[in-house]
């Protein structure tokens, strides 16, 4: 019989796909610093401050090469908006279980959430 052998930790190797262990709830330093961070922000500018985005998006429209002196105020608000979301310590553990859900049904099936989104988008 042939054993496999792999460099990688089980937890990040494992799993039906070999893309690491989908019941791992653990966060490297990257996802916790990079990924769930970005997940917040993108979040925030589509749930959460859509208004303060739409405003600053149409000022700067507007604007145009100006817009960063213009802008200013919509973006002073649209910054304060995102930074309150950003330090609430509930919206964090959200977004870090939104993560983790979204990286576990990776390592499950090998379909990212993207490719998974475009792939229902075609076959409509």
């Amino acid at each position: 019989m042939k054993e496999d052998f792999s460099v990688l930790s089980h937890k990040l190797g494992g799993g039906p796909k070999g893309l690491g262990d989908p019941n791992d709830r653990s966060l490297r330093k990257v996802e916790k610093d990079v990924l769930v961070p970005k997940l917040m922000r993108e979040r925030t500018k589509s749930e959460k401050c859509v208004n303060e985005v739409k405003d600053f998006h149409d000022c700067c429209l507007k604007s145009g090469l100006l817009h960063v002196v213009r802008c200013r105020g919509e973006n002073d608000r649209m910054k304060a908006c995102m930074e309150k979301w950003y330090y609430n310590q509930d919206f964090i553990k959200e977004c870090t279980e939104q993560y983790l859900d979204e990286r576990s049904e990776f390592r499950r099936t090998g379909i990212s959430k993207k490719r998974k989104n475009t792939r229902m988008e075609g076959s409509m």
